[in-house]
C-alpha cells in the first residue's frame, strides 16, 4: 500500500518524514516517481493528475491538500473516488488571525493613517467604538465559527450568513437568499469566507455592495472567484465602499498592471490568510486514512453535490 504525494516538494520532505516517523506501514511516493501505479491507494494533492482513474487504477480515496475543494475539477473525478478535505487546525488558527487583523486595521481606520505617514500628515480621527461596529460574516462553516469566537471579546456586534439555518451565540445568524438582504443591511464590515461554489461564485458584485450600508468595507477570504473586481473598483470609486482587504483574486499572482495595486483603499495580500503546515495538518491526515482502513466514516470527506 502506497501514497502518492503530488503539492510542493519542500513542503513534501516535511510530510514524508512524518510518515517515516509515525505510519511507516504507508510507503510514501512523491510526483512525479510513482513507481507501480497499482500499489498506490492514496494521493494527496493540491491539483489531481489529468486522467486519475486510469493513472491510478486501485485508487481509493483522495486527500485535497487544502481546506477547500475549489482547485479540483470533480466532474472529472470518478463519481465513487472518496475526495478529502484537509482539516488543519494550523489553517483556522491563521484565519483567525488574518480575521483579526483585517477586521482591526478597517475599524481602526488603519488604511486612511497608512496613507496618511506616506503624505507626511499628523492627524488623527474620531474613533468608533467597536460595539457600534457591525461585523458580518458571509459562510458558518467550522472556519468561520472560530473566526466569530476569536472576533467575540473585542466587542463588535456580531452577524452571519449561510445558505442552511445556523444557531450561533452571540450572533445573529441568516439563512438562504431571502434572508440576504437583512444580514447585508447589518455590515460596516462583510467578511467572506464562503466556499467556492457555482452557487457563490460571483457573490460580491455591485448588486450585493448596494445593498450594504454605505461605506461599508470588504474583507475577502475565500476565493478570488467569489468578488467581481470591476464591480468592487466602481463601489470604492462612488463611495458605497470605503475599503477593501483581498487576500485572493481571479488571477494569481496578480499581474503587474492589475489596479487594486496603486489603489489607496485596497489592502492586498498574496494569498497568505493562512497556510496549510505539515505539521499541524499530519495528524488529520492521518487519522481519516486510518478511519478509511477500518471502514469509518473520513472527518473531511466532500459532499459532491454542495461541493465542499
Amino acid at each position: 500500500m502506497a501514497l502518492l504525494y503530488k503539492a510542493d516538494p519542500v513542503r513534501g520532505q516535511h510530510w514524508q518524514a512524518l510518515f517515516a516517523e509515525h505510519a511507516p506501514d504507508i510507503e510514501w511516493r512523491a510526483w512525479p516517481d510513482i513507481g507501480n501505479p497499482e500499489d498506490i491507494e492514496y494521493l494527496a494533492a493540491w491539483q489531481a493528475p489529468d486522467d486519475v482513474a486510469q493513472l491510478l487504477p486501485n485508487l481509493k480515496v483522495l486527500f485535497a491538500l487544502s481546506a477547500g475543494v475549489d482547485q479540483l475539477d470533480l466532474s472529472r473525478l470518478p463519481p465513487e473516488l472518496p475526495v478529502v478535505r484537509l482539516l488543519d487546525p494550523g489553517i483556522t488558527r491563521g484565519m483567525c488571525e488574518y480575521a483579526s487583523w483585517a477586521v482591526l486595521s478597517v475599524h481602526r481606520d488603519m488604511l486612511r493613517y497608512r496613507q496618511q505617514q506616506v503624505a507626511r500628515c499628523w492627524q488623527g480621527h474620531l474613533l468608533q467604538p467597536a460595539a457600534n461596529r457591525r461585523v458580518g460574516v458571509m459562510g458558518l462553516g467550522a472556519q468561520a465559527q472560530q473566526i466569530l469566537a476569536t472576533l467575540a471579546p473585542l466587542g463588535f456586534a456580531l452577524s452571519g450568513w449561510a445558505r442552511s439555518a445556523h444557531q450561533i451565540a452571540g450572533v445573529a445568524c441568516f439563512a438562504g437568499v431571502s434572508q440576504l438582504p437583512a444580514f447585508l443591511r447589518e455590515c460596516d464590515i462583510l467578511l467572506c469566507v464562503l466556499p467556492l461554489t457555482e452557487q457563490t461564485r460571483g457573490i460580491l458584485d455591485r448588486r450585493l455592495f448596494d445593498q450594504l450600508p454605505r461605506g461599508a468595507a470588504l474583507i475577502n477570504m475565500g476565493r478570488g472567484g467569489h468578488l467581481v473586481e470591476e464591480d468592487l473598483l466602481e463601489a470604492l470609486g462612488s463611495g458605497q465602499l470605503s475599503a477593501a482587504v483581498l487576500d485572493v483574486l481571479q488571477e494569481e499572482p496578480a499581474p503587474a498592471q492589475h489596479p487594486f495595486w496603486d489603489h489607496p483603499q485596497i489592502v492586498l495580500t498574496p494569498h497568505i490568510a493562512a497556510m496549510t503546515q505539515p505539521a499541524s495538518a499530519f495528524g488529520g491526515l492521518l487519522e481519516d486514512i486510518r478511519r478509511h482502513q477500518r471502514g469509518q466514516d473520513m472527518l473531511g470527506e466532500v459532499d459532491r453535490v454542495r461541493g465542499y
